[in-house]
């Protein structure tokens, strides 16, 4: 039997950052529910061309398993498509197991999350060698609660490259917490702001500013806060640079040698 449903991750937000896949599938789809408050409509509009489309935003758990639940009594064929990829902060869950009662069929198809898409903005890479090695992808707690041990000042104690969803609105409490842990005002941030979309927006500072600049720009959502050491590696010209191409490096491809 043909899988009826496709949750699917829209991409961060340009049209043509949802995967091949993702796009096919909202080409043959009978009925998309998408996340209106998020997706950009023109994506849906450009892809979704055949289907019968609904705005989530205002639906509740139940109006949205209803109208799965009706399409695919009928045969037809349901896209879910969720901001950025679907496991990250995607509410899925309560929906795959409202499917899971009615022994309805599904897939998940990945998405490029914001997070890889602000990076890509700040044309930075999150994993440098003796900087760090490790990428935290968090909130701070708001109307949904963190778990106590993954309070923000206890996470920063270990000083990795953090990408924090969901939280710019609270942006003087995550400085506060961050500041609890490994960093220190000197520490380089950045926020940025709609990510591939047309008016994104890029904010470059230290955690002593990030509060003032996040308001003297206006922006209180849609947005990441990217903090860490590895965002001022190049304009500082430290050293961390990866032994993969190092001509003295040996690996399974390729044997060292003295340059």
């Amino acid at each position: 039997m043909a899988v009826r449903v496709s949750f699917v991750g829209a991409g961060p937000g340009a049209t043509d950052l949802i995967t091949i896949r993702g796009a096919r599938l909202l080409r043959h789809a009978d009925v998309v529910i998408f996340a209106g408050s998020l997706v950009d409509r023109k994506l849906v509009q450009l892809y979704a061309t055949r289907a019968d489309v609904y705005d989530s935003a205002g639906m509740t758990l139940s109006e949205v398993i209803s109208v799965m639940l009706d399409a695919t009594s009928s045969g037809r064929s349901v896209v879910r498509l969720h901001t950025g990829d679907p496991s990250i902060y995607g509410a899925i869950q309560e929906q795959m197991e409202a499917l899971d009662r009615l022994d309805i069929d599904y897939q998940v198809v990945p998405g490029v999350t914001s997070a890889f898409a602000a990076a890509a903005a700040l044309k930075q890479e999150l994993t440098l060698p003796e900087l760090s090695q490790t990428v935290i992808i968090t909130r701070i707690e708001g109307r949904t609660p963190v778990p106590e041990r993954e309070q923000l000042s206890a996470i920063a104690g270990l000083g990795a490259t953090m990408v924090i969803y969901l939280s710019v609105g609270m942006v003087e409490k995550v400085v506060g917490q961050l500041l609890q842990g490994a960093y220190t005002a000197t520490t380089p941030a950045a926020v940025v702001c709609r990510a591939s979309w047309d008016d994104e927006q890029i904010i470059q500072c230290t955690l002593a500013d990030l509060a003032e600049r996040v308001h003297e720009a206006g922006i209180d959502r849609q947005a990441l806060i990217v903090v860490g050491d590895v965002l001022a590696a190049r304009r500082e010209g430290l050293k961390a640079k990866s032994l993969l191409y190092d001509g003295e490096f040996t690996h399974g491809f390729r044997d060292g040698r003295v340059v």
